[in-house]
């Protein structure tokens, strides 16, 4: 990279950190309380809009609210305890799309993964427009004209925050969460205090209200009209599945730190959300043209405070706008995790799982923050419309989740433990999920949610059809590995070490493992070359990616197994009569680390060729193109530069 555009990459992303540095995990991850603040917004900012909606579904018999208040609360714990249950079953992380691959099958798993990126998209498309229009309503209205322009800014911004690290990210909004969290505490403590005295009224009004629509609407529409409130409502619950998403980033040791930080998570949102609809209850809220319901809320309760009641009513207000920025956290931080998960099953291209120099999931972070700006731009950054997308695909994922919970812990009912009380919880959780899944998807179908349900269709098609295609190469790639077989029986010439032939030239093979690949290169060179070169040397590079960035034992794992190919390499060239010697480089970038070759074979080597096989298919296409990468050539421009001869040779698939 050109030192400008190094210096103005480190100003805006940050240093490159090493994954090398034994306290690098510890730097990165995230204790319990950080961890809420990044993955737990989401679910908390949910009580900005989901009490709101439930309230307002009930049509004016607002004491019912109680009930589903009280439904709203034990859902959250129900979930909440599902979710834990899958922290311990799979501590390395996946969430969803983990769950439902392993305990389903692949293709469910695939489908549940697709869901949630396309929710995360919309989580942080969603957060920002909402954050966006809360700002703007204190803003005089010729300002209007501006607000989606703000709201891509708002993206941008994130979007180039993430790339620094997820701890970088989450530090700078503590503040935000905080002045949220307690403004919203002290109102509904405030609230129950200065009101004590009517909760006996409270419960008798609901229960009084229940026999009246009972006599209005019969029993039956009673019922209908609760579930619809309850299921309008159902936002509240998005956010709850992201910390088992998420654990790779938490702190040792994760399934301690991952249940704490869900029952941080729980037990806020359901105090916040259950507070706020009873305190509507309480100050008699009325809906209100242009405002939130929160927003009459603290009207209400502020009215007669003077000027200290407008000071907390504006910085209640600006903490629910910024909270919202906070929330959008949760879909950079799920989506690229999931979306790596699904890249290192081949449901998506490698790229996808691939770290950046700040060891964070690049790739992922772009892709989900160009997706998120794409949806902003076509709806117009209207909340409304972002609204009906919103939501449905996260019970998708809880449907399957709970599903394969439920037959996890079924079969599992022969094995000693409480397999009992496990399955009742995933089971109810199971029958709630469905329940407000068919719900949503009903009520928003028409409204534009099939439009949410095409998209997440589309996308699964390609992740099919990317599969194929990796699975069609990696049979004609096994058809290479019978070269594997052949290298083990190969007759021995010498068992003797062949020292170093300083007449005779030395190929440079670049290989990926002792494989089909690396021994098809090297035959090549021996078919094309003839005995022209006497010494070989073999460099391989660990690329330490999503998939094996999981500790400090995954990345000693690592380096051995590269040693252990190149040793294979060496004492195959050996007993062939051949001086052989290996070089072996990890890190996150190859161009990065394979150059560090360069200075080697300069100093040592002055006459050596570099080697590096690459795929050729029978139709070369975009498709391939972007299924495979093609860093061979981006390695041979890197030696051309330095003087250095890089030869490709075509491996035919």
């Amino acid at each position: 990279m050109p030192s400008l555009l190094r210096n103005v990459k480190n100003i805006f992303i940050g240093q490159a950190k090493s994954p090398f540095d034994r306290d690098v995990f510890h730097k990165i991850s995230l204790i319990a309380f950080l961890a809420w603040i990044g993955l737990g917004a989401d679910g908390l900012s949910s009580s900005c809009y989901g009490p709101e909606a439930a309230f307002v579904a009930l049509q004016g018999h607002t004491y019912l609210s109680v009930f589903v208040g009280l439904a709203t609360v034990g859902t959250v714990f129900l979930i909440s305890a599902s979710y834990s249950q899958i922290i311990e079953l799979f501590p390395s992380g996946g969430g969803g799309y983990l769950v439902a691959s392993k305990l389903l099958n692949p293709t469910l798993g695939m489908f549940s993964g697709c869901a949630l990126i396309i929710d995360y998209v919309l989580t942080i498309s969603l957060s920002v427009a909402s954050g966006t229009d809360a700002i703007f309503s204190f803003l005089p209205p010729e300002f209007q004209i501006i607000k989606l322009h703000m709201a891509v800014v708002g993206v941008i911004l994130l979007t180039v925050l993430n790339m620094r690290g997820v701890k970088e990210t989450i530090e700078p909004l503590i503040p935000v969460f905080m002045v949220f969290l307690i403004t919203h505490a002290f109102i509904i403590l405030y609230a129950f205090v200065t009101h004590a005295g009517q909760f006996p009224e409270v419960v008798s009004q609901a229960a009084s209200e229940a026999k009246t629509a009972s006599a209005q609407i019969g029993v039956f529409g009673v019922i209908l009209l609760l579930l619809r409130s309850y299921s309008l409502g159902a936002g509240t619950y998005t956010g709850i599945e992201a910390v088992s998403n998420g654990l790779s980033v938490l702190r040792d040791p994760k399934v301690e730190t991952g249940k704490r930080t869900m029952s941080y998570m729980a037990w806020s949102l359901a105090f916040t959300v259950f507070g706020l609809m009873v305190a509507y209850l309480l100050f008699h809220v009325v809906p209100q043209n242009g405002k939130t319901l929160n927003a009459v809320l603290f009207e209400s309760m502020t009215h007669d405070w003077g000027k200290w009641g407008v000071v907390f009513l504006v910085t209640t207000l600006l903490s629910e706008a910024f909270i919202l920025f906070v929330a959008a956290q949760t879909g950079f931080l799920g989506g690229p995790r999931v979306l790596a998960s699904m890249a290192i099953d081949r449901w998506f291209p490698s790229k996808f799982a691939n770290l950046s120099d700040r060891l964070v999931t690049q790739n992922g972070i772009l892709i989900m923050g160009i997706a998120a700006l794409i949806t902003m731009v076509l709806a117009h950054g209207k909340v409304q419309l972002l609204v009906i997308f919103y939501s449905i695909n996260v019970f998708i994922t809880f449907f399957l989740s709970q599903l394969g919970m439920v037959i996890h812990w079924w079969n599992q009912r022969k094995e000693p433990g409480h397999w009992r009380r496990r399955i009742c919880i995933s089971g109810s959780g199971l029958v709630l999920t469905t329940f407000i899944l068919c719900s949503v998807v009903l009520i928003k179908f028409h409204e534009g949610g099939w439009i949410t349900l095409f998209v997440t269709g589309s996308l699964a098609i390609l992740a099919i059809m990317i599969k194929r295609h990796y699975f069609k190469v990696a049979k004609m790639l096994h058809r290479l590995n019978t070269l594997v077989h052949a290298a083990m029986i190969a007759p021995v010439v010498t068992e003797k070490p062949v020292p170093f032939d300083p007449q005779g030239r030395t190929a440079v093979i670049l290989v990926g493992g002792f494989n089909g690949l690396g021994l098809h290169t090297l035959f090549n060179i021996r078919r094309f070359f003839g005995k022209e070169f006497r010494n070989f040397v073999f460099v391989q590079v660990g690329i330490i990616d999503a998939g094996n960035f999981k500790g400090a034992s995954e990345v000693v794992n690592l380096k051995e197994k590269v040693d252990k190919d190149l040793v294979r390499y060496i004492s195959f060239m050996s007993q062939q009569g051949f001086y052989a010697e290996g070089m072996a480089y990890m890190g996150v970038d190859i161009l990065e680390e394979a150059g560090k070759v360069i200075d080697v074979v300069s100093k040592r080597f002055p006459q050596a060729v570099i080697f590096g096989g690459q795929l050729v298919f029978p139709k070369e296409t975009l498709w391939t193109r972007w299924l495979h990468n093609e860093t061979v050539f981006a390695l041979q421009r890197k030696f051309y530069q330095s003087g250095i001869p890089f030869v490709i040779l075509p491996i035919r698939v």
